[in-house]
């Protein structure tokens, strides 16, 4: 009898440093997963993206086994870190926002990455995008940079 699909779970997790508590936990446990099995193989797969939130994609099987599918981060991310911007930290529940960060308008202004940057995100993407090529990513990836606020040069 060959395995059927339960259920689809979308995460973004960070990168090498997963653990049973939310929004991991809840989400693997009310569909009967292993999560400290999860945990040590995602961490282990991730050890080198340590630190960056990256999307993974979880297939649930009747048996309860899984697999899943590590994702490239989010383009903002990246852009985050081409720019220079510092990652947004949460203490105590409240989130630190660098005083870079424009207030009220949730733009990076004054920020700049270049047009090689781009395309060396395009081409880490490119995988996960819904482009036609190179040129096409670059585009989808330097509007993005733009809706960020960042200036793109």
């Amino acid at each position: 009898m060959a395995k059927q699909v339960t259920a689809q779970i979308r995460l973004q997790v960070v990168g090498g440093q997963a653990t049973p508590a939310p929004p991991v936990g809840p989400a693997l446990g009310q569909h009967g997963v292993n999560i400290g099995q999860f945990v040590t193989q995602f961490n282990e797969r991730t050890k080198e993206l340590r630190g960056i939130t990256v999307p993974v994609v979880i297939t649930v099987y009747n048996d309860r086994s899984f697999e899943f599918v590590v994702k490239s981060p989010p383009a903002a991310v990246l852009l985050k870190q081409a720019a220079g911007i510092p990652l947004e930290k949460k203490k105590g529940g409240e989130v630190i926002i660098p005083e870079e960060k424009a207030k009220g308008s949730g733009k990076y202004k004054g920020f700049k990455v270049t047009a090689e940057q781009i395309r060396d995100i395009a081409k880490k993407k490119l995988a996960d995008l819904n482009a036609r090529d190179l040129e096409h990513a670059t585009r989808i990836v330097a509007g993005t940079a733009r809706s960020m606020g960042l200036t793109v040069e």
